[in-house]
């Protein structure tokens, strides 16, 4: 009788955890279904318990690429969150959890691939590239007229149908579609090089833009200076040579003075500045006789006595 009990007992009792729906089929033929948590009996040997999840339940939808409105083609991974809430019609339909995810995920791929073909790229990535500064992605959001981000508008809308087709009479399989998310959509690989490189030379294009704009406002700069210094050094030329004539003007006025009050003494002056230029302790002078600049080293013994008519003296 224990080992009797051993093995009836098991095949009788169970439990039902609060995380689980429990469908007890008889020969394939679902009998009841139990959503309270506790321990229940069933027939042994006859009865199968049939575990189901009533939680939120995700579907990774195999990565597809999907035509935009502009037929250029965008690699996208989704997933979705779904949850059972008639486990009889899900066992009916779907038989198990893993024919489901492969059922829905059939059915949001279709989805997506209608809505994304209405739509245009910055729409269905999010935004625009506006470029990178200090190792961040600069994107401006793309919004549509409702002002809600157009990605998150779009997953609204694949929801939305993709609910109403498990939900509709011919199939009805006792699910409700509860979000859909997309990871990631981007350029198949075949054609990102492509475009990188077509992303490359605008910028390059760019780059070139702006160190032409550069170098114009370089030179234009250059050129400026360049014309105000000539301008300041003209100036400083005519205010130079405005003073110089001034100062010779006065030189010369002064000199006339000097000549009008007093000629020969004037001579003298200027023949004994004459004698310390070229006159040295070794210097060897030849002149004539009668050279003017001789007449005072003929007479050595003379002076100037500027009382008696400005003329030199013995």
């Amino acid at each position: 009788m224990v080992v009797l009990a051993v093995i009836v007992i098991p095949q009788t009792l169970f439990t039902v955890d609060e995380t689980k729906w429990i469908v007890i089929t008889r020969f394939g033929e679902i009998r009841r279904v139990i959503s309270e948590p506790g321990l229940n009996a069933k027939v042994p040997f006859i009865d199968t318990v049939n575990p189901l999840d009533n939680r939120v339940l995700r579907i990774d939808v195999v990565p597809t690429s999907m035509p935009d409105v502009e037929n250029q083609f965008l690699e996208i991974d989704a997933y979705a969150r779904y949850r059972i809430v008639d486990p009889q019609k899900f066992l009916e339909k779907l038989i198990n959890q893993n024919t489901a995810e492969s059922r829905l995920g059939q059915i949001i791929i279709s989805q997506l691939r209608a809505e994304i073909g209405q739509r245009t790229q910055p729409e269905i990535i999010g935004g625009t590239l506006l470029g990178i500064e200090d190792d961040r992605t600069l994107v401006e959001p793309s919004l549509n007229a409702n002002g809600v981000a157009t990605r998150e508008g779009i997953t609204r809308e694949i929801v939305l149908r993709a609910d109403a087709v498990v939900k509709s009479p011919e199939n009805d399989f006792g699910v409700e579609i509860i979000d859909v998310r997309i990871k990631r959509a981007d350029f198949p690989g075949a054609t990102q090089e492509t475009i990188f490189n077509r992303m490359r030379s605008e910028r390059a294009v760019q780059a070139d833009k702006l160190r032409a704009e550069g170098q114009q406002e370089f030179l234009t700069r250059v050129a400026g200076v360049d014309r105000l210094v000539e301008v300041i050094a003209a100036t400083a030329d005519r205010e130079s040579n405005e003073l110089r004539g001034e100062g010779e003007a006065e030189a010369i006025s002064i000199l006339a003075e000097a000549l009008e009050r007093d000629s020969d003494f004037f001579v003298f002056l200027r023949t004994l500045e004459a004698y310390k230029v070229f006159l040295t302790n070794q210097t060897t002078a030849v002149l004539s006789a009668d050279s003017p600049l001789f007449q005072y080293l003929q007479a050595p013994t003379q002076s100037f006595d500027p009382q008696v008519g400005g003329r030199p003296t013995e």
